[in-house]
């Protein structure tokens, strides 16, 4: 992700959370370079308009998924899936051996796509969320599972 992206991106954005982050928000990821890891996906050339994006940290050993969204008329076309996979080769490259996040409780299309990736449901934090009030199950995977899921993805570098 660059700088450039942040018009499409906060249209994604918005469209999709009820909740979504802000525009001085996704620049104090730029800021933030030592742990802030933002990629995005694109369609094919000349067009290359975003189609979704993953925000994530990776510190020390912990790669945190902070939010991941794909425009809506994409969705359920593998787009989340390769950018989570892409995060994790990353974020792995850098040393993570641990992946984690929070989802709505409600959110059952992330909560299924995080599961066929091999990201177990852990604990519940109670209203994590507003607007609505909900709570969120933190979701890991760990060293096994993440070198699980570069192993079955071709685009793995890893």
């Amino acid at each position: 992700m660059v700088k450039e992206d942040l018009d499409e991106v906060m249209a994604i954005e918005n469209a999709s959370f009820s909740m979504p982050w802000s525009r001085n928000l996704f620049l104090s990821e730029f800021r933030n370079t030592s742990v802030s890891l933002m990629l995005v996906a694109r369609s094919p050339a000349p067009a290359r308009e975003v189609l979704g994006y993953i925000v994530c940290w990776v510190f020390v050993d912990e790669l945190h998924i902070l939010v991941l969204a794909s425009r809506k008329d994409t969705r359920r076309s593998g787009i989340a899936r390769r950018l989570v996979l892409s995060a994790i080769e990353e974020g792995y490259r850098s040393g993570a051996r641990k992946a984690f996040l929070e989802v709505r409780e409600s959110n059952r299309a992330a909560l299924a796509l995080y599961s066929r990736l091999g990201f177990g449901q852990g604990h519940v934090r109670e209203d994590y969320y507003d607007h609505p009030v909900e709570n969120a199950i933190v979701m890991s995977l760990d060293a096994e599972g993440m070198r699980s899921c570069l192993g079955a993805w071709p685009g793995s570098r890893a």
